[in-house]
């Protein structure tokens, strides 16, 4: 009769070629921002793996706290997991050093304020503050946007690299609404005026009925690290809207002084600091 193998010579399942931690983190990574709520066979399409392995998985899970299930057999990630995570080191990040001068701007204004950076060819939202009162917008945090349609995404493209900014008119600029701007000339000339007035204007470009103001946030190097905006509905009067600017400045400025003294990043994923434009 053969002796049972120890469980630790035996790393890795036949059937996926992955270690048992492998395993238990494929399931949880299978939960996403979009994918929240999960039955059993929606997480072996995920994953790949076995009903069978998926179940057992899950279930030892959650009598651990890392998985909810709920009485409908939808499977939620549990609260032992935000526990766990609370206990990661919290760096001095972007996010970090923005957020308290993001709720004073949110104050002073009753709007959405959208802190976000360059990664790739789009715009990745980061962090936001909003209200009761703020118009409901597209943009969410940990989501994208493009980079000619919004006015975060103006900011950063104005400051990129010469070589980003013409990729992203040899890509060709779609056209969200009657108002997006689609003619490269048009863009190129606007994008010279952020930059030279530090300011970006946005009216219904993406999506009807939002109008926003942005501004550039300089990390240390005075490189460009992200952009920040205050999005409003359009039945704010435009001379309204205006008026915020100069608290979005003072907004922008006080964070990048902050950055000055030194931060360890965006917060989220790894975004380089934004090249400057050859001009």
């Amino acid at each position: 009769m053969t002796e049972p193998v120890p469980i630790m010579s035996v790393p890795r399942e036949a059937s996926t070629g992955r270690t048992v931690a492998g395993r238990v983190f494929a399931l949880l990574n299978a939960f996403s921002q979009e994918r929240p709520a999960l039955r059993l066979i929606e997480l072996a399409a995920v994953t790949g793996m076995p009903v069978s392995t998926v179940h057992r998985i899950a279930t030892e899970l959650v009598e651990l706290g890392a998985l909810k299930k709920e009485r409908d057999g939808v499977y939620r990630i549990g609260l032992r997991l935000w526990e766990l995570g609370a206990l990661c080191p919290a760096p001095r990040t972007l996010r970090d050093v923005s957020l308290p001068f993001m709720q004073d701007l949110y104050e002073a204004t009753a709007e959405n304020v959208h802190l976000a950076v360059l990664d790739g060819d789009e715009v990745l939202y980061v962090e936001r503050v909003w209200g009761r009162r703020s118009v409901d917008v597209v943009s969410r945090v940990g989501g994208r946007s493009p980079l000619h349609a919004t006015g975060v995404g103006k900011v950063l493209l104005a400051h990129a690299s010469r070589e980003l900014q013409e990729s992203v008119l040899a890509a060709g600029l779609k056209r969200y609404t009657p108002h997006t701007i689609v003619m490269p000339g048009i863009l190129m000339r606007s994008l010279q005026e952020v930059r030279a007035t530090g300011i970006a204007r946005c009216a219904e470009e993406l999506s009807l009925g939002t109008v926003s103001v942005a501004a550039p946030i300089f990390g240390p190097d005075r490189r460009v690290v992200a952009a920040l905006s205050v999005v409003s509905h359009t039945v704010t009067h435009t001379r309204a809207l205006t008026a915020v600017e100069p608290a979005l400045r003072l907004a922008t400025l006080s964070i990048s002084r902050e950055l000055a003294n030194g931060y360890d990043g965006i917060g989220t994923a790894d975004v380089t600091p934004i090249r400057p434009a050859t001009r």
